[in-house]
């Protein structure tokens, strides 16, 4: 007898995965080497197209003054981004981006260019605090890691910079919490594409890309992620929106047109 192939749905690859997580920003935390209980946590971050990465921290923060006294200015470090659930689920993470590299703390030039080119990408009045009360840094990426319900990937600085991220990224946890509190009707009938045995538990959006849904099922015997896929790859929220209908059925096209 011949061997059965499964084939597993499309996936945005790790390091695409990687650039939507550092899209959307998330928690971060740094956690410098040789530290095992810190976690700082910036006043604000942000990750750069091509890996690197700026923070904020308050000038009286213990890691400003050891930047200055560290070799060379640099201090092995950890940026740790936690991706959470777009509705408030059990485990209310659903990836986790570590960053390692070396961090320095910028002069005042090169704090004012910094900040200029993070408002460019990413407008944050915290930015403004810059040299009255907080200090810059930059983490120089030499490695990633990439941890998500799709497996644990390393990913290459280059590989990082050469992929784009999911062109839905930063509107599909507000598309998915509407989802949650006003059509739980239309999560109901995506319970058909479920595996027989998950139908009966509690069935939850938790994340959507140009492959396809993603949904969590919360049951007694723990938490199960499950891909619908989408017939073709999509980048257009009508494109989305048809593959979306497509997934709900019937009933829900029946919705649509009569709205």
């Amino acid at each position: 007898m011949g061997e059965t192939t499964i084939r597993r749905p499309a996936t945005p690859n790790p390091a695409e995965r990687a650039r939507s997580i550092a899209k959307r920003g998330g928690r971060a935390a740094l956690l410098p080497s040789g530290e095992t209980s810190a976690r700082i946590a910036p006043l604000t971050h942000h990750v750069h197209p091509n890996g690197t990465a700026t923070m904020l921290l308050a000038d009286e923060h213990p890691l400003i003054a050891a930047s200055w006294q560290a070799p060379r200015g640099e201090l092995a470090a950890v940026l740790e981004l936690a991706d959470p659930t777009p509705v408030r689920l059990r485990e209310p993470v659903r990836g986790l981006l570590w960053l390692t590299g070396w961090v320095r703390l910028l002069d005042p030039a090169e704090a004012r260019a910094e900040v200029l080119s993070v408002a460019e990408e990413r407008p944050d009045p915290r930015l403004l605090d810059t040299g009255h009360g907080a200090s810059v840094l930059r983490l120089e990426s030499a490695s990633l890691v990439l941890a998500d319900s799709e497996g644990t990937s390393s990913v290459d600085p280059a590989e990082f910079q050469a992929a784009a991220p999911d062109p839905f990224c930063l509107h599909e946890d507000g598309w998915l919490r509407h989802l949650e509190l006003s059509h739980r009707d239309v999560v109901g009938l995506l319970a058909r594409h479920l595996p027989e045995q998950l139908r009966g538990g509690h069935i939850r959006p938790l994340g959507l890309d140009k492959y396809g849904l993603r949904l969590r099922v919360e049951s007694a015997d723990g938490d199960h992620d499950v891909r619908l896929a989408f017939s073709r790859p999509v980048s257009t929220t009508e494109h989305l929106g048809a593959e979306l209908r497509r997934l709900v059925g019937c009933p829900f096209l029946a919705e649509q047109r009569s709205a």
